[in-house]
């Protein structure tokens, strides 16, 4: 044992300016990222869910970033029934799309900005590499595109001209 000699732990320690200062800091700091963290969180997938007048809905997840309208369901596994992604395009026009990775086959449905089914394609095959097929154009504008799982549209009864209601789910 030696005399004399104080040991002193930090935590009885006074506060010194400083100390307190970065305290402080670092709790703000804190709260800040907590914050930011919290108000800034990536928002929900939304749904749209579409009405058919044969009486069937689908919920649509809804694709309006380039990256979600480029690759619309491909990587996926599965599609749940009465499930699909609806793609919504900047301004109406004669869209084009393909099944580039896609793992099953979808029927593809074009809608136009007054939400009148304008084309259809059943059961658009998978392509696993290039030259893909391309589906589409519609013989007119169309605003939206919906895919669902191959056999939704005649399960549902679609048919050129039909008017759909779409209704966003929160």
């Amino acid at each position: 044992m030696v005399r004399g000699s104080k040991k002193t732990r930090a935590v009885d320690a006074p506060l010194t300016p400083n100390r307190k200062r970065i305290l402080f800091l670092v709790i703000m700091s804190l709260l800040l990222i907590s914050g930011a963290l919290l108000f800034n969180a990536p928002k929900g997938m939304e749904i749209i869910e579409v009405r058919f007048p044969g009486g069937a809905n689908l919920q649509a997840e809804v694709a309006e970033t380039p990256e979600k309208l480029l690759f619309g369901l491909a990587f996926r596994e599965v599609l749940p029934d009465d499930h699909g992604i609806i793609l919504l395009f900047e301004e109406s026009g004669l869209h084009k799309v393909w099944t580039k990775q896609y793992r099953f086959n979808v029927d593809l449905i074009w809608v136009n900005e007054s939400k009148h089914v304008v084309h259809i394609v059943k059961a658009a095959v998978p392509c696993a590499s290039d030259p893909c097929e391309w589906y589409g154009p519609p013989a007119d504008r169309a605003r939206y595109l919906i895919e669902a799982n191959s056999g939704f549209v005649d399960r549902a009864e679609v048919s050129l001209g039909q008017e759909l209601v779409f209704a966003l789910r929160m």
